[in-house]
């Protein structure tokens, strides 16, 4: 269950996405919200919306008729969720990249990408894991190229997605990699919902996009 800080932070996601004219927003403030629920979506994003609002429309999701009803039943909630939840939470995700040469991949990751090594695994090596901060990635060893190099350059099909958490972080990770003469398939880009990100290309013509926010 998230803390009242998260759902916070839920709220001026929101409110930016809506600021931003990210179009995806617009049917949840018109499901949520029986005040919009007649606008179309170009409606909805050009009708006033506060704090408040996107408040409200964060207590909806959980169940309660305001923000205030949130904040008051929250503690309740959390209490039985702690005694009734047997879910299994997912602690991380590893995307795994195809690769020709693992030591090679390996050294295109520590010197370029600032990555270290977690372990390399095989004699001769076939597999290998490379981390930084809280992104991994494995690295699987493999004799030919298994997805089409002409559609994935085409589709820009990603291999992997790597975020940060502010639009310095992604703007400074860009120039580090910049200055490391990386092969970009897209320069830094602000995208239409509100995002910053940039895509390298591996040399094994992986797209890896690495993204953050906007503002």
């Amino acid at each position: 269950m998230p803390s009242l800080e998260n759902l916070k932070k839920q709220a001026k996601l929101v409110l930016r996405w809506h600021r931003d004219r990210y179009y995806p927003v617009a049917a949840q403030i018109r499901a949520l919200l029986p005040r919009y629920s007649h606008l179309s979506d170009a409606e909805v994003l050009a009708h006033p919306f506060k704090l408040s609002d996107a408040q409200e429309l964060v207590a909806r999701q959980h169940g309660f008729d305001s923000w205030q009803a949130l904040k008051t039943g929250l503690p309740t909630m959390l209490t039985q969720a702690e005694r009734t939840s047997s879910r299994a939470v997912l602690s991380a995700a590893e995307p795994q990249l195809f690769v020709a040469d693992i030591k090679a991949s390996c050294d295109f990751f520590t010197q370029k990408l600032g990555f270290s090594v977690v372990f390399v695994y095989g004699e001769p090596p076939f597999y290998a894991q490379v981390k930084r901060d809280g992104a991994r990635m494995n690295l699987r060893c493999v004799e030919r190229q298994l997805i089409d190099p002409v559609l994935r350059e085409r589709e820009s099909l990603l291999a992997a997605a790597v975020t940060v958490e502010t639009a310095d972080e992604i703007k400074q990770l860009f120039l580090e990699f910049q200055a490391t003469g990386v092969a970009f398939h897209q320069t830094l880009k602000r995208e239409p919902w509100g995002a910053k990100d940039f895509i390298v290309r591996d040399p094994d013509g992986n797209l890896l996009l690495f993204a953050g926010p906007a503002e």
